[in-house]
């Protein structure tokens, strides 16, 4: 099974490549430093690097890339700086979803394709009637305004959710929302949910990235994982 990841060279991308390594697949990723990032994951016979960026990639180039994938996952994110959340691309999460898809589709494969998108739980599913406080609408309203992150990984998992949409023939998808993400050494015990179970803005959870990680490589990896989860947006919180 061959995955292509973006947003490899992050820090919760990182940890899915040694997930999904560890589990004896073959692994593409795009990143624009190989030798950093390579400093981190190592050299291994099955992962092959390709040096670029995303968005600098012609259409044929990320066909080229996606072509014999079962799946796609994009840990793509915005740095925490002023640049990083404030310079261009403003839209580096959802164009690159964007694109992707379009790439899969373009090699019109014989199976479908999953495509796991990392997002936040800040988001919310508008396929469910996800509660949400007036205060919270509010505050996540401004941060929509103000924050451009939070808008791409909206645009983002909408394009999956109404453009892609569960009954595409060439892509399946699923948007794994972590909520206030956390550095842990291993995996701990953790747990899912179609909705969140508590305020984003006003009582987050924690949410380490290697479960993170460790969850977006079941859902590639464990068919009984995708079956459950396809065409959803599921939250993980770690338990504590």
């Amino acid at each position: 099974m061959t995955t292509l990841v973006v947003g490899a060279s992050g820090a919760t991308g990182r940890l899915l490549v040694q997930q999904l390594l560890d589990r004896g697949q073959t692994i593409r990723v795009i990143v624009r430093s190989p030798a950093k990032f390579l400093e981190t994951v190592g050299v291994h016979e099955r992962l092959s690097v390709i040096q670029a960026t995303v968005l600098d990639l012609s259409d044929a180039e990320l066909a080229q890339h996606v072509s014999g994938c079962d799946a796609v996952a994009s840990c793509l994110g915005h740095t925490l700086s002023f640049k990083g959340l404030f310079g261009k691309p403003r839209r580096l999460v959802a164009d690159a979803t964007q694109r992707l898809c379009d790439a899969i589709k373009a090699n019109n494969p014989r199976s479908h394709v999953k495509y796991v998108l990392m997002n936040t739980t800040g988001n919310r599913n508008r396929d469910l009637a996800e509660s949400i406080s007036f205060a919270e609408k509010c505050v996540v309203g401004l941060i929509r305004l103000l924050i451009p992150p939070h808008s791409d990984n909206e645009h983002a998992a909408e394009y999956l959710r109404t453009n892609v949409g569960r009954n595409n023939a060439s892509i399946e998808w699923a948007v794994v929302r972590p909520d206030s993400l956390s550095d842990e050494e291993a995996v701990t015990d953790y747990e899912l949910h179609e909705s969140p179970t508590r305020s984003a803005i006003f009582d987050p959870g924690v949410t380490s990235r290697i479960n993170v990680g460790h969850f977006m490589a079941d859902l590639i990896t464990d068919d009984a994982v995708w079956s459950e989860w396809r065409g959803q947006m599921p939250v993980i919180y770690n338990v504590v």
